[in-house]
């Protein structure tokens, strides 16, 4: 392993990120500023929106990747080898939720230390010369997450707000979006979330004033509305409000989009008013399957029924609902999936639903609480390093062929509307020998606010 940098020399710090779902990085700005703090001179390389610098590689003397979700982990592989290859003295670190899960691959293509959860003070020690853990996700098992107070993210260098994903309203209007934390982690424990062998069921907040000075500057770079990207906005429900209201006082033009368990939006329904109120354009809920025993299975902490109830509660609180779905997964048949986009349907969710949603297939990474579920492990294969999951196939060969068939249909088309549902909904129930539901007149415009970034993990 390369030796500590001499700390009287310039010290030099490249921070890459890979994919962030179409939003300006938040992993990259937020150490950015704590490596600063610490005296060093930080390039920030968001190579999902720019090509990286061979200047900026060959003078690392470290090089950060930040790896929030499984898409951008394997798009970092190549990343991590070409820097490896070019910059050998560096000394090179992952953080993120997916690098711990991933330790013993990224430490195999070079990669000296692997930071978890609350990354940003563990991480500046060791650029200051500190060890780091060996093993990643064995020191986070069972330890309280640090504390951190958080200082304001670094955004300087990081391309524009304006190149990244939009919100989309329907009246045609674009509306340019930035983002932020509020909370990370999680109470919950859902099997399948990656949150969890990170955070194991502890939640930490970000400063109220520094969560309002990271949008405030922002705003002043154009910023219209604002994605808050904590796994769950309502774990700490009086911090949420205070940040949200602070948020509509200072920029009551601003708009903002939020994540919050169903289970959530059921206990803290009352809040709802005050969220559409303040400019909330839409909230997400990772809602995964509407068969129970599925829901059981994922631990997920809500029924099919408490799904129905939250789309009501939406609505009558002014709120638009936009569920997430694990579409395909080893409990799936053929009349659960029609059930599915018929209940969509019937909802008026069709708008609500991205055409990817009706597409995912469940995804096992190491450390996943599922592998622990007898359920689950009946139906794995051994873990596949290209993938960077344990590969699994359903015992039904006509779900393995829908799911091929319907991801074709998505990917033929980077349109989101009632057009592309139908076809697939026609594909599921001519598998069934069912009859489709008659969808409405496919629409040239959605009739709810989205972004225009399609959703991966």
């Amino acid at each position: 392993m390369p030796s500590a940098y001499n700390a009287s020399q310039v010290k030099r710090a490249l921070l890459v990120s890979t994919y962030e779902i179409g939003r300006q990085p938040f992993g990259l700005a937020s150490p950015a500023a704590w490596l600063k703090a610490a005296g060093w001179d930080v390039v920030c390389a968001d190579v999902a929106k720019e090509a990286l610098q061979a200047a900026a590689v060959v003078s690392a003397d470290l090089v950060g990747f930040h790896l929030p979700m499984h898409t951008a982990t394997r798009l970092a592989g190549p990343v991590i080898q070409r820097i490896r290859r070019d910059n050998p003295a560096a000394r090179l670190c992952a953080y993120g939720l997916y690098a711990p899960l991933n330790e013993e691959w990224l430490r195999s293509l070079g990669v000296d230390a692997v930071f978890g959860g609350e990354f940003e003070a563990d991480l500046t020690r060791w650029a200051e010369g500190e060890p780091a853990p060996l093993r990643a996700l064995e020191s986070l098992t069972g330890r309280r997450v640090p504390r951190l107070h958080f200082l304001v993210p670094d955004r300087r260098g990081l391309p524009p707000l304006s190149q990244y994903a939009a919100l989309r309203l329907p009246n045609g209007q674009r509306r340019t979006v930035g983002y932020t934390e509020a909370t990370r982690g999680c109470k919950h424990l859902c099997r399948h979330c990656p949150v969890v062998p990170i955070y194991d069921g502890q939640f930490r907040v970000v400063q109220q004033d520094v969560v309002l000075a990271d949008i405030a500057a922002q705003v002043a770079c154009g910023a219209e509305h604002v994605t808050f990207g904590d796994p769950d906005f309502l774990n700490g429900p009086a911090h949420a409000m205070r940040i949200v209201e602070a948020l509509h006082r200072a920029h009551p033009t601003v708009s903002y989009d939020v994540t919050i368990k169903i289970e959530h939006l059921l206990k803290y329904r009352d809040l709802l008013p005050r969220l559409a109120g303040t400019l909330c354009a839409f909230v997400t809920s990772a809602v995964e399957s509407l068969d129970d025993r599925v829901l059981a299975i994922l631990d997920k902490g809500h029924t099919r029924q408490g799904f129905l109830e939250a789309v009501r509660i939406c609505r009558g609180a002014g709120l638009t609902l936009i569920p997430t779905f694990v579409a395909f997964h080893p409990w799936l048949t053929l009349d659960g999936y029609c059930d599915l986009l018929d209940t969509i349907e019937r909802l008026g969710l069709v708008d609500h639903v991205a055409p990817i949603q009706l597409a995912l297939r469940l995804l096992v990474p190491e450390g996943s609480r599922l592998l622990l579920v007898e359920e689950m492990r009946r139906h794995l294969g051994a873990f596949d390093r290209s993938t960077l999951t344990y590969r699994w196939s359903h015992s039904d060969s006509r779900i393995e062929a829908l799911y091929h068939d319907v991801s074709a249909v998505v990917g033929a088309s980077a349109a989101r509307g009632a057009h592309v549902f139908a076809e697939i909904s026609r594909l599921a129930h001519e598998r069934t020998g069912l009859v489709a539901r008659d969808s409405r007149p496919a629409r040239h415009r959605a009739t709810v606010p989205y972004l225009d970034e399609p959703w991966y993990c």
